[in-house]
Protein backbone atom coordinates (compact mmCIF):
# COMPACT_ATOMS: atom_id res chain seq x y z
CA UNK A 1 0.00 0.00 0.00
CA UNK A 2 1.75 3.35 -1.24
CA UNK A 3 1.84 6.90 0.26
CA UNK A 4 -1.07 8.21 -1.70
CA UNK A 5 -3.22 5.17 -1.02
CA UNK A 6 -2.39 5.33 2.97
CA UNK A 7 -3.18 9.22 3.23
CA UNK A 8 -6.46 9.01 0.70
CA UNK A 9 -7.26 6.19 3.16
CA UNK A 10 -6.76 8.35 6.31
CA UNK A 11 -8.95 11.35 4.49
CA UNK A 12 -11.59 9.05 4.40
CA UNK A 13 -11.60 8.01 7.52
CA UNK A 14 -11.42 11.19 8.77
CA UNK A 15 -14.20 12.30 6.51
CA UNK A 16 -16.56 9.15 7.58
CA UNK A 17 -15.94 10.41 11.15
CA UNK A 18 -16.70 13.82 10.32
CA UNK A 19 -20.65 14.26 9.82
CA UNK A 20 -21.40 16.48 7.12
CA UNK A 21 -24.37 19.44 7.10
CA UNK A 22 -26.84 18.26 4.54
CA UNK A 23 -26.60 15.23 1.77
CA UNK A 24 -28.87 17.15 -0.59
CA UNK A 25 -28.52 16.79 -4.65
CA UNK A 26 -24.44 16.87 -5.04
CA UNK A 27 -22.54 17.97 -8.30
CA UNK A 28 -19.02 17.51 -8.22
CA UNK A 29 -16.48 18.45 -10.89
CA UNK A 30 -13.08 16.18 -10.65
CA UNK A 31 -10.82 17.71 -13.03
CA UNK A 32 -7.15 15.72 -13.42
CA UNK A 33 -7.66 13.76 -10.13
CA UNK A 34 -5.41 10.74 -9.47
CA UNK A 35 -6.40 9.95 -6.11
CA UNK A 36 -6.57 6.54 -5.31
CA UNK A 37 -9.53 7.33 -3.13
CA UNK A 38 -12.56 10.12 -3.21
CA UNK A 39 -14.94 10.88 -0.87
CA UNK A 40 -18.10 11.89 -2.52
CA UNK A 41 -20.89 12.39 0.07
CA UNK A 42 -22.58 10.53 3.24
CA UNK A 43 -25.83 9.29 3.63
CA UNK A 44 -27.85 7.31 6.68
CA UNK A 45 -30.25 4.79 4.41
CA UNK A 46 -33.46 3.59 5.86
CA UNK A 47 -34.39 0.00 4.64
CA UNK A 48 -35.94 2.18 1.55
CA UNK A 49 -32.68 3.77 0.27
CA UNK A 50 -32.01 4.76 -3.15
CA UNK A 51 -28.56 6.40 -4.95
CA UNK A 52 -29.21 8.27 -8.38
CA UNK A 53 -25.99 8.29 -9.83
CA UNK A 54 -25.01 9.91 -13.43
CA UNK A 55 -21.09 10.62 -14.39
CA UNK A 56 -20.65 12.68 -17.65
CA UNK A 57 -17.44 13.90 -19.79
CA UNK A 58 -15.61 11.29 -18.40
CA UNK A 59 -12.13 10.84 -19.75
CA UNK A 60 -9.23 9.13 -18.63
CA UNK A 61 -5.55 10.62 -18.95
CA UNK A 62 -4.63 6.66 -20.68
CA UNK A 63 -6.48 5.77 -23.17
CA UNK A 64 -4.40 2.15 -23.42
CA UNK A 65 -7.97 -0.31 -24.06
CA UNK A 66 -5.28 -3.34 -21.79
CA UNK A 67 -6.09 -1.17 -18.88
CA UNK A 68 -8.28 -2.95 -15.99
CA UNK A 69 -11.53 -0.75 -15.46
CA UNK A 70 -12.83 -3.07 -13.05
CA UNK A 71 -10.47 -0.97 -10.70
CA UNK A 72 -12.18 1.88 -11.11
CA UNK A 73 -15.62 2.91 -10.01
CA UNK A 74 -18.18 3.89 -6.97
CA UNK A 75 -18.79 2.20 -4.16
CA UNK A 76 -20.41 2.47 -0.51
CA UNK A 77 -18.92 1.80 2.31
CA UNK A 78 -19.85 2.22 5.99
CA UNK A 79 -17.60 3.61 8.45
CA UNK A 80 -16.81 -0.14 10.74
CA UNK A 81 -16.61 -1.60 6.96
CA UNK A 82 -13.93 0.62 5.73
CA UNK A 83 -11.45 0.73 8.89
CA UNK A 84 -11.52 -3.84 7.63
CA UNK A 85 -11.01 -2.32 4.13
CA UNK A 86 -8.19 -0.53 5.34
CA UNK A 87 -6.27 -3.59 7.09
CA UNK A 88 -7.04 -5.55 4.29
CA UNK A 89 -4.89 -2.81 1.56
CA UNK A 90 -2.14 -2.76 4.79
CA UNK A 91 -2.16 -6.65 5.07
CA UNK A 92 -2.11 -6.63 1.41
CA UNK A 93 -5.15 -9.28 1.19
CA UNK A 94 -6.21 -6.63 -1.54
CA UNK A 95 -4.27 -4.20 -3.84
CA UNK A 96 -7.86 -1.81 -4.68
CA UNK A 97 -10.99 -1.04 -2.43
CA UNK A 98 -13.12 -1.97 -4.55
CA UNK A 99 -11.88 -5.88 -4.82
CA UNK A 100 -13.02 -5.91 -0.68
CA UNK A 101 -16.10 -7.98 -0.33
CA UNK A 102 -17.06 -5.36 2.53
CA UNK A 103 -18.31 -2.66 -0.05
CA UNK A 104 -21.28 -2.25 -2.44
CA UNK A 105 -20.45 -1.88 -5.66
CA UNK A 106 -22.48 0.64 -7.12
CA UNK A 107 -20.61 1.21 -10.75
CA UNK A 108 -17.45 -0.04 -12.17
CA UNK A 109 -16.01 1.55 -15.67
CA UNK A 110 -16.02 -1.92 -17.34
CA UNK A 111 -19.70 -1.70 -17.57
CA UNK A 112 -19.16 1.81 -19.49
CA UNK A 113 -21.37 0.89 -22.62
CA UNK A 114 -21.73 2.33 -26.46
CA UNK A 115 -20.92 6.06 -25.01
CA UNK A 116 -18.32 5.40 -22.76
CA UNK A 117 -18.22 9.42 -21.48
CA UNK A 118 -21.11 9.25 -19.76
CA UNK A 119 -23.47 6.68 -17.52
CA UNK A 120 -26.46 6.68 -15.19
CA UNK A 121 -27.51 4.10 -12.44
CA UNK A 122 -29.88 3.50 -9.91
CA UNK A 123 -28.89 1.95 -6.59
CA UNK A 124 -31.10 0.45 -4.14
CA UNK A 125 -29.98 0.12 -0.04
CA UNK A 126 -32.05 -1.93 1.84
CA UNK A 127 -29.51 -1.99 4.59
CA UNK A 128 -30.27 0.53 7.28
CA UNK A 129 -27.24 1.99 7.93
CA UNK A 130 -24.86 5.21 7.37
CA UNK A 131 -22.71 5.17 3.89
CA UNK A 132 -20.16 6.76 2.39
CA UNK A 133 -20.38 7.18 -1.38
CA UNK A 134 -16.69 6.61 -2.47
CA UNK A 135 -14.97 6.86 -5.98
CA UNK A 136 -11.48 4.82 -6.10
CA UNK A 137 -9.12 4.86 -9.00
CA UNK A 138 -6.91 1.93 -8.59
CA UNK A 139 -4.88 2.57 -11.93
CA UNK A 140 -1.27 3.72 -11.10
CA UNK A 141 -0.71 7.61 -12.78
CA UNK A 142 -4.62 7.69 -14.65
CA UNK A 143 -5.65 10.71 -14.07
CA UNK A 144 -9.51 11.12 -14.45
CA UNK A 145 -12.16 13.65 -15.19
CA UNK A 146 -15.84 13.67 -15.04
CA UNK A 147 -18.66 16.06 -13.44
CA UNK A 148 -20.81 13.29 -10.78
CA UNK A 149 -24.17 14.02 -9.40
CA UNK A 150 -25.29 12.31 -6.86
CA UNK A 151 -28.47 11.96 -4.90
CA UNK A 152 -29.46 9.99 -2.35
CA UNK A 153 -32.54 9.87 -0.33
CA UNK A 154 -34.81 7.39 1.50
CA UNK A 155 -38.37 6.44 0.45
CA UNK A 156 -41.07 7.25 2.88
CA UNK A 157 -45.32 6.60 3.39
CA UNK A 158 -47.21 4.15 1.59
CA UNK A 159 -46.92 6.84 -1.94
CA UNK A 160 -43.04 6.61 -1.73
CA UNK A 161 -41.93 10.36 -1.33
CA UNK A 162 -38.42 11.23 -1.49
CA UNK A 163 -37.11 12.16 1.89
CA UNK A 164 -33.10 13.79 0.70
CA UNK A 165 -32.57 14.20 4.53
CA UNK A 166 -30.24 11.33 6.16
CA UNK A 167 -32.25 9.71 8.72
CA UNK A 168 -31.41 10.72 11.94
CA UNK A 169 -31.38 14.36 10.41
CA UNK A 170 -35.22 14.44 8.99
CA UNK A 171 -36.44 15.95 11.70
CA UNK A 172 -34.28 18.77 11.43
CA UNK A 173 -36.41 21.24 10.11
CA UNK A 174 -38.89 20.69 13.32
CA UNK A 175 -36.13 21.56 15.44
CA UNK A 176 -34.89 24.62 13.90
CA UNK A 177 -38.53 26.31 13.54
CA UNK A 178 -38.94 25.46 16.94
CA UNK A 179 -36.05 26.98 18.47
CA UNK A 180 -36.66 30.18 15.72
CA UNK A 181 -39.91 30.58 17.64
CA UNK A 182 -38.21 30.39 21.42
CA UNK A 183 -35.68 33.03 20.13
CA UNK A 184 -38.31 35.17 18.76
CA UNK A 185 -40.28 34.59 21.88
CA UNK A 186 -36.92 35.78 23.77
CA UNK A 187 -36.53 38.87 21.28
CA UNK A 188 -40.16 40.16 22.20
CA UNK A 189 -39.73 39.95 26.34
CA UNK A 190 -36.38 41.16 26.19
CA UNK A 191 -38.03 44.17 23.97
CA UNK A 192 -40.50 44.56 26.77
CA UNK A 193 -37.84 44.60 29.22
CA UNK A 194 -35.99 47.28 27.84
CA UNK A 195 -39.34 49.66 27.21
CA UNK A 196 -39.84 48.50 31.40
CA UNK A 197 -36.39 50.20 32.32
CA UNK A 198 -35.93 52.48 29.55
CA UNK A 199 -34.13 54.63 32.12
CA UNK A 200 -30.93 52.21 32.85
CA UNK A 201 -30.86 50.77 29.56
CA UNK A 202 -27.45 50.68 28.61
CA UNK A 203 -25.88 50.19 24.63
CA UNK A 204 -25.11 47.13 25.32
CA UNK A 205 -28.60 46.05 25.88
CA UNK A 206 -29.32 47.05 22.44
CA UNK A 207 -26.75 45.02 21.30
CA UNK A 208 -28.13 41.96 22.71
CA UNK A 209 -31.45 42.33 21.58
CA UNK A 210 -30.16 42.52 17.97
CA UNK A 211 -27.71 39.32 18.54
CA UNK A 212 -31.05 37.50 19.53
CA UNK A 213 -33.06 38.50 16.75
CA UNK A 214 -30.11 37.45 14.39
CA UNK A 215 -30.22 34.13 15.80
CA UNK A 216 -34.09 33.54 15.82
CA UNK A 217 -33.29 34.70 11.50
CA UNK A 218 -30.78 31.89 11.78
CA UNK A 219 -32.90 29.35 12.63
CA UNK A 220 -35.79 30.18 10.81
CA UNK A 221 -33.69 30.48 7.64
CA UNK A 222 -31.70 26.99 8.35
CA UNK A 223 -35.58 25.16 9.19
CA UNK A 224 -36.21 26.64 5.77
CA UNK A 225 -32.76 25.55 3.93
CA UNK A 226 -33.42 21.96 5.46
CA UNK A 227 -37.07 21.80 4.82
CA UNK A 228 -36.09 22.46 1.27
CA UNK A 229 -33.39 20.39 0.74
CA UNK A 230 -35.84 17.49 2.71
CA UNK A 231 -38.12 17.46 0.00
CA UNK A 232 -36.27 18.69 -3.19
CA UNK A 233 -33.11 18.14 -2.54
CA UNK A 234 -31.69 21.76 -2.83
CA UNK A 235 -32.12 24.45 -0.99
CA UNK A 236 -33.15 27.14 -3.08
CA UNK A 237 -31.84 29.94 -2.06
CA UNK A 238 -32.09 29.84 1.20
CA UNK A 239 -29.22 28.74 2.09
CA UNK A 240 -27.85 31.78 1.09
CA UNK A 241 -29.43 33.47 3.51
CA UNK A 242 -28.20 31.03 6.20
CA UNK A 243 -25.13 31.81 5.49
CA UNK A 244 -25.51 35.60 5.80
CA UNK A 245 -27.14 35.35 9.24
CA UNK A 246 -25.18 32.98 10.14
CA UNK A 247 -21.73 35.23 9.72
CA UNK A 248 -23.87 37.78 11.50
CA UNK A 249 -24.71 35.73 14.27
CA UNK A 250 -21.34 34.48 14.85
CA UNK A 251 -19.71 37.79 14.72
CA UNK A 252 -22.11 39.65 16.78
CA UNK A 253 -21.89 37.08 19.44
CA UNK A 254 -17.91 36.90 19.64
CA UNK A 255 -18.41 41.00 19.70
CA UNK A 256 -20.63 40.71 22.40
CA UNK A 257 -18.94 38.22 24.74
CA UNK A 258 -16.12 40.45 24.56
CA UNK A 259 -17.97 43.69 25.04
CA UNK A 260 -19.40 42.54 27.74
CA UNK A 261 -16.57 41.16 29.18
CA UNK A 262 -14.56 44.58 28.91
CA UNK A 263 -18.07 45.92 31.26
CA UNK A 264 -18.19 48.53 28.05
CA UNK A 265 -21.44 50.90 28.00
CA UNK A 266 -22.80 49.75 31.47
CA UNK A 267 -19.06 49.69 33.70
CA UNK A 268 -17.22 51.96 31.06
CA UNK A 269 -18.29 54.26 28.16
CA UNK A 270 -14.58 53.48 26.66
CA UNK A 271 -12.60 50.35 25.35
CA UNK A 272 -9.20 50.48 26.35
CA UNK A 273 -6.17 49.69 23.48
CA UNK A 274 -5.42 46.09 24.00
CA UNK A 275 -9.39 45.59 24.30
CA UNK A 276 -9.80 47.18 20.56
CA UNK A 277 -7.09 44.82 20.02
CA UNK A 278 -9.31 41.28 20.63
CA UNK A 279 -11.66 42.78 18.21
CA UNK A 280 -9.91 43.30 15.58
CA UNK A 281 -8.77 39.77 15.83
CA UNK A 282 -11.75 38.49 16.46
CA UNK A 283 -13.69 39.76 13.57
CA UNK A 284 -11.22 38.93 10.69
CA UNK A 285 -10.88 35.66 12.19
CA UNK A 286 -14.67 35.08 12.30
CA UNK A 287 -14.68 36.32 8.33
CA UNK A 288 -12.39 33.13 8.03
CA UNK A 289 -14.34 30.88 10.12
CA UNK A 290 -17.53 31.80 8.09
CA UNK A 291 -15.46 31.58 5.04
CA UNK A 292 -14.20 28.62 5.25
CA UNK A 293 -17.55 26.80 6.40
CA UNK A 294 -19.07 28.03 3.21
CA UNK A 295 -16.18 26.13 1.22
CA UNK A 296 -16.96 22.83 3.26
CA UNK A 297 -20.36 22.82 2.96
CA UNK A 298 -20.29 23.66 -0.97
CA UNK A 299 -17.33 22.27 -2.30
CA UNK A 300 -18.02 19.02 -0.55
CA UNK A 301 -15.85 16.63 0.25
CA UNK A 302 -14.81 15.64 -2.88
CA UNK A 303 -12.23 19.08 -3.02
CA UNK A 304 -8.84 18.60 -2.62
CA UNK A 305 -8.85 21.41 0.15
CA UNK A 306 -11.68 20.00 2.10
CA UNK A 307 -9.54 18.88 4.96
CA UNK A 308 -7.29 21.65 4.79
CA UNK A 309 -10.54 24.00 5.22
CA UNK A 310 -11.36 21.82 7.91
CA UNK A 311 -8.64 22.33 9.60
CA UNK A 312 -8.56 26.02 9.24
CA UNK A 313 -12.16 26.63 10.35
CA UNK A 314 -11.40 24.35 13.82
CA UNK A 315 -8.31 26.58 14.30
CA UNK A 316 -9.66 29.76 13.80
CA UNK A 317 -12.61 28.57 16.00
CA UNK A 318 -10.46 27.44 18.65
CA UNK A 319 -8.20 30.76 18.37
CA UNK A 320 -11.79 33.22 18.70
CA UNK A 321 -12.97 31.06 21.45
CA UNK A 322 -9.28 31.68 23.37
CA UNK A 323 -9.27 35.08 22.70
CA UNK A 324 -12.78 36.46 23.68
CA UNK A 325 -11.69 35.21 27.20
CA UNK A 326 -9.21 37.73 27.42
CA UNK A 327 -11.35 40.50 28.47
CA UNK A 328 -13.45 38.67 31.27
CA UNK A 329 -10.32 38.13 32.82
CA UNK A 330 -8.80 42.01 32.50
CA UNK A 331 -12.46 43.04 34.33
CA UNK A 332 -11.50 40.52 37.04
CA UNK A 333 -8.05 41.25 37.66
CA UNK A 334 -9.19 45.09 37.24
CA UNK A 335 -11.98 44.55 39.72
CA UNK A 336 -9.70 43.04 42.18
CA UNK A 337 -6.83 45.96 42.23
CA UNK A 338 -10.03 48.62 43.04
CA UNK A 339 -11.50 47.04 45.61
CA UNK A 340 -8.00 47.10 46.94
CA UNK A 341 -7.85 50.83 46.52
CA UNK A 342 -11.25 53.00 46.50
CA UNK A 343 -12.38 51.52 49.54
CA UNK A 344 -15.24 49.77 48.17
CA UNK A 345 -15.28 46.11 48.69
CA UNK A 346 -19.34 45.47 49.04
CA UNK A 347 -20.05 46.50 45.60
CA UNK A 348 -16.68 45.49 43.88
CA UNK A 349 -17.29 42.27 45.23
CA UNK A 350 -20.97 42.11 43.41
CA UNK A 351 -19.28 42.92 40.36
CA UNK A 352 -16.31 40.42 40.53
CA UNK A 353 -18.84 37.52 41.92
CA UNK A 354 -20.85 38.66 38.01
CA UNK A 355 -17.78 38.08 36.05
CA UNK A 356 -16.57 35.22 37.51
CA UNK A 357 -19.95 33.77 37.03
CA UNK A 358 -19.49 35.14 33.47
CA UNK A 359 -15.81 33.70 32.56
CA UNK A 360 -16.97 30.06 34.16
CA UNK A 361 -19.86 29.78 32.06
CA UNK A 362 -18.53 31.08 28.83
CA UNK A 363 -15.55 28.04 29.59
CA UNK A 364 -18.76 26.06 30.07
CA UNK A 365 -20.48 27.12 26.75
CA UNK A 366 -17.57 26.83 24.44
CA UNK A 367 -16.23 23.77 25.76
CA UNK A 368 -19.67 21.94 25.57
CA UNK A 369 -20.43 23.10 22.30
CA UNK A 370 -17.07 22.38 20.73
CA UNK A 371 -16.23 19.41 22.85
CA UNK A 372 -18.96 17.78 23.96
CA UNK A 373 -21.47 18.28 20.80
CA UNK A 374 -18.59 16.22 18.72
CA UNK A 375 -18.03 13.60 20.56
CA UNK A 376 -22.45 13.09 20.48
CA UNK A 377 -22.00 13.11 16.67
CA UNK A 378 -19.16 10.66 17.09
CA UNK A 379 -20.96 8.25 19.49
CA UNK A 380 -24.35 8.41 19.08
CA UNK A 381 -25.98 6.06 16.29
CA UNK A 382 -27.29 7.98 12.97
CA UNK A 383 -30.89 7.67 13.98
CA UNK A 384 -30.22 9.70 16.59
CA UNK A 385 -28.03 12.71 15.09
CA UNK A 386 -30.59 15.22 15.35
CA UNK A 387 -29.95 14.50 19.10
CA UNK A 388 -26.41 16.70 18.54
CA UNK A 389 -28.27 19.46 17.07
CA UNK A 390 -30.83 19.38 20.08
CA UNK A 391 -28.34 19.78 22.62
CA UNK A 392 -25.81 22.27 21.00
CA UNK A 393 -29.09 24.22 20.91
CA UNK A 394 -29.88 24.17 24.64
CA UNK A 395 -26.57 24.88 25.60
CA UNK A 396 -26.51 27.92 23.51
CA UNK A 397 -30.32 29.16 24.31
CA UNK A 398 -29.06 28.78 28.62
CA UNK A 399 -25.98 30.99 27.78
CA UNK A 400 -28.35 33.08 25.93
CA UNK A 401 -30.83 32.78 28.74
CA UNK A 402 -28.03 33.69 31.78
CA UNK A 403 -26.50 36.42 29.90
CA UNK A 404 -29.49 38.53 29.55
CA UNK A 405 -30.28 37.49 33.04
CA UNK A 406 -27.27 38.80 34.76
CA UNK A 407 -26.88 41.46 32.56
CA UNK A 408 -30.45 43.02 32.06
CA UNK A 409 -31.06 46.98 32.88
CA UNK A 410 -30.94 46.89 36.60
CA UNK A 411 -31.73 50.05 38.62
CA UNK A 412 -28.61 51.28 41.23
CA UNK A 413 -29.50 53.21 43.76
CA UNK A 414 -26.46 55.75 44.75
CA UNK A 415 -27.87 56.34 47.92
CA UNK A 416 -27.68 52.61 49.02
CA UNK A 417 -25.51 52.48 52.42
CA UNK A 418 -23.39 49.68 53.44
CA UNK A 419 -22.89 49.41 57.03
CA UNK A 420 -18.91 48.56 58.37
CA UNK A 421 -19.97 44.85 58.97
CA UNK A 422 -20.97 44.31 55.58
CA UNK A 423 -18.08 46.15 54.21
CA UNK A 424 -16.11 44.36 56.62
CA UNK A 425 -17.76 40.90 55.53
CA UNK A 426 -16.91 41.93 51.96
CA UNK A 427 -13.31 42.64 52.44
CA UNK A 428 -12.74 39.09 53.60
CA UNK A 429 -14.28 37.72 50.57
CA UNK A 430 -12.82 39.64 48.54
CA UNK A 431 -9.56 37.83 49.89
CA UNK A 432 -10.67 34.70 49.50
CA UNK A 433 -11.38 35.60 45.54
CA UNK A 434 -7.65 36.55 45.55
CA UNK A 435 -7.21 32.72 45.45
CA UNK A 436 -9.48 31.95 42.53
CA UNK A 437 -7.08 30.85 39.84
CA UNK A 438 -8.64 32.08 36.01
Amino acid sequence: MDFSSRFSSIVLLLFISISIASAEIRKSEIRSDDRPIIPLDEFGFTHTGRLELDASKISLSNTNPDLDLSKVGFFLCTRDAWVHVIQQLEEEEITCALQSDLVKHVFTFNNLKGDKSRFSTVFTENDADQYSLVFANCLQQVKISMDVRSAMYNLEGKKGGRDYLSAGRTVLPKVYFFFSVIYFSLAATWIYVLYKKRLTVFAIHFFMLGVVVLKALNLLCEAEDKSYIKKTGTAHGWDVLFYIFNFLKGITLFTLIVLIGTGWSFLKPYLQDKEKKVLMIVIPLQVVANFAQVVIDETGPYGQDWVTWKQIFLLVDVVCCCAVLFPIVWSIKNLREAAKTDGKAAVNLVKLTLFRQYYIVVICYIYFTRVVVYALETITSYKYMWTSVVASELATLAFYLFTGYKFRPEVHNPYFVVDDEEEEAAAEALKLEDEFEL
